[in-house]
């Protein structure tokens, strides 16, 4: 009896043992990206500050565009996670093949440079669409959302500058997930620093005609997000280049790489462009019960990704890279303990921030208004997302680790069900059809995150993407035939 009560305890002991050792890695590769990400949100809400100095119609131009915008967001992450899956995978498995000496390892590392100068070729082709549109097409675009003339014309305007690095925003975002997926998440986050800061100075300087600068206005701040734009493809290509990464470029001559980049790319582009798609009808229901409840709920959306975004976007890269690295070197028993363990993290400290957001739900809220009606939904919608935060996160990192094994229809599939079931269909149907009201968008918005975490926690649990990251990697030959 005694020997059996040693045993167990020698067993949860070294389960904790593992737990932290992956809660510090995590932690290590997490911290770039959450430092990246709150610069970034601070330089997307100084943009915002300095146009409300011009004009509400300068505002809504920006915000119009922005919608636009999204667009080469959306296929550079996708685009990304293909990189990101190769790039570890591969990472790991020349790392396992160097303490094997093993001379599959040599395989691996071309394979996962070859992977990476794939993916930002075939995100600076994916960039050229979208410079033609901007310039043909941006003001009409903009026209057809029901934007008067003038707003229609500065927002074209603004489109047509940004949307003119499109390929450079591209290879910025496939080229950081790159290097993430070698487990260098300090040079991305490095660049992205440097480059968020000029765009932040560039705004002011050239939106307000700061000093020697001229004053553009909306122009400006266009061109000092395309300054941005083309500063971190650079410096990211650069160092890809150069002797600071470990990844390096190679020209392509595998089909299976180009096939398998695309096959794990799509089903996470759709993902994005759904999630964008879906905005559009949401925002609908949500003015049909009033200006005051679409507000408020920008406001307590807005307030949740700021204290949280940071952090599970952190999390979501760093599953990615301990799972497919796990996998890369033949431990698919690891690479789950892994991908639960980083979960695990996740709830702990973003599911404590969202519970500090309930509770202090109305003092955020009286940061960003005052007006009484707003307030009080504003306070309500922030209160939802605090008790949605754990189920939130729990889906955001799982479907990090289920990207790392490169499975990303599972993720699409969980989001695009959920967005358009929940988030969508439910209040329409509950809140406006059957006169519910605002009551029903709150339990939506809770039910969209459960059922996300359903399916992909399902899908991490019982999914075949172990087998599957396994058979690509001997398909392209980064790995010894079983």
């Amino acid at each position: 009896m005694a020997e059996s009560s040693r045993g167990e305890t020698s067993r949860a002991e070294s389960v904790r043992t593992r737990l932290f050792a992956v809660w510090r890695r995590v932690l290590s590769l997490s911290w770039p990206v959450m430092a990246e990400q709150v610069l970034r949100t601070l330089m997307r809400t100084t943009d915002i500050v300095v146009t409300g100095l011009f004009s509400p119609a300068a505002v809504a131009a920006i915000g119009l565009a922005d919608l636009f915008a999204r667009l080469p967001l959306r296929i550079g992450l996708g685009l990304g996670s293909g990189a990101i899956a190769l790039s570890s995978q591969d990472t790991g498995a020349s790392e396992q093949a160097r303490g094997d000496a093993d001379d599959t390892g040599t395989k691996a590392t071309a394979n996962r440079d070859e992977a990476i100068t794939q993916a930002l070729l075939v995100g600076t082709l994916a960039g050229i669409p979208f410079v033609l549109f901007g310039f043909l097409a941006g003001t009409d675009a903009i026209a057809l959302l029901g934007a008067p003339e003038n707003v229609a014309e500065m927002g074209g305007t603004y489109l047509a500058v940004i949307f003119a690095t499109a390929p450079a925003r591209h290879v910025a975002l496939i080229a950081a997930r790159s290097l993430q997926g070698t487990g260098d998440t300090r040079t991305p986050m490095y660049v992205n620093v440097v480059s968020n800061l000029l765009n932040i100075g560039g705004t002011i300087a050239l939106g307000l005609g700061v000093g020697p600068f001229p004053r553009w206005e909306i122009v400006g701040i266009g061109v000092a997000t395309a300054f941005g734009n083309l500063f971190t493809a650079v410096a990211l290509l650069a160092a890809i280049h150069g002797p600071w990464a470990d990844a390096s470029f190679a020209r392509p001559t595998s089909p299976t790489i180009a096939k398998q980049l695309l096959s794990v790319s799509a089903p996470r582009i759709a993902e994005g462009l759904a999630a964008t798609i879906a905005e559009f009808p949401f925002n609908s229901i949500l003015l049909a019960f009033g200006t005051e409840v679409n507000a408020a709920y920008q406001i307590g959306r807005r307030m949740h990704q700021q204290v949280t975004s940071p952090l599970s976007r952190g999390y979501h890269v760093a599953a990615s890279v301990v799972v497919g690295q796990a996998l890369g070197e033949g431990d698919p028993d690891r690479a789950r303990f892994d991908g639960w363990a980083s979960s695990a993290l996740g709830l702990v400290t973003v599911g404590t921030i969202g519970l500090a957001l309930f509770f202090g739900a109305e003092w955020f809220v009286r940061l960003f208004t005052d007006d009484p009606a707003t307030l009080d939904y504003a306070v309500d919608f922030a209160r939802v997302y605090g008790l949605a935060s754990p189920l939130l996160v729990l889906y955001v990192v799982l479907s990090g680790a289920l990207q790392g094994g490169s499975d990303t229809r599972t993720p699409f599939v969980a989001r695009t069900t959920g967005m358009f079931g929940f988030m969508v269909g439910f209040p329409w149907l509950l809140g406006v059809r059957l006169g519910w009201g605002v009551e029903a968008v709150y339990a939506g918005i809770v039910l969209y995150f459960a059922w996300a975490l359903l399916v992909v926690a399902a899908g991490f649990r019982w999914g075949g993407w172990a087998d599957k990251a396994a058979e690509m990697m001997e398909e392209r030959g980064s790995v010894e035939d079983a």
